[in-house]
């Protein structure tokens, strides 16, 4: 009797099927499509990425290069100037001392401003590690500045 009474409708049921497996193809296919979706995102933002970090490696390579030379310069100047005080050369001091006012209108001698002062081979020496110590510090401290700047507050 069951055979019959599916013999009679198997038209409509063949529709259900077909209704019920197209619902079912078109939630996997959208389910699929939903997901297609998040990964090209998740591709395109690991592209954008990827593509900053070689821009961000490229412009610090840039910063090192740049003050690597600035500091292979200045140790170069020093280095000279350290030879020419090895071989006998001088070392002047070029510089500006204040003088009190009450000490201009007494009329002594003294250094005053602008005077170029000669120092001893010891004392040329501490100067220009100072120099060197002093060009070291500051071209660290403006690449640092530099790259806090360009990379961290970009």
């Amino acid at each position: 009797m069951l055979w019959k009474a599916i013999g009679a409708h198997w038209r409509i049921i063949a529709a259900a099927m077909l209704v019920l497996m197209l619902v079912i193809t078109t939630k996997i296919a959208r389910s699929n499509y939903d997901r297609a979706i998040t990964a090209e995102h998740e591709l395109n933002l690991s592209r954008a990425t990827i593509t900053d970090m070689q821009t961000r490696q490229h412009d610090v390579a840039a910063l090192d290069a740049k003050y690597t030379k600035e500091l292979a310069d200045a140790k170069a100047e020093n280095d000279a100037l350290q030879r020419k005080l090895d071989n006998g050369g001088r070392v002047l001091v070029k510089g500006k001392c204040p003088v009190p006012a009450s000490t201009e209108t007494t009329g002594t001698g003294g250094v005053g401003n602008d005077a170029t002062i000669e120092l001893s081979p010891v004392a040329g020496r501490n100067v220009l590690g100072i120099r060197s110590g002093i060009v070291s510090d500051q071209t660290a401290l403006r690449a640092l500045q530099e790259y806090i700047n360009t990379q961290c507050l970009k």
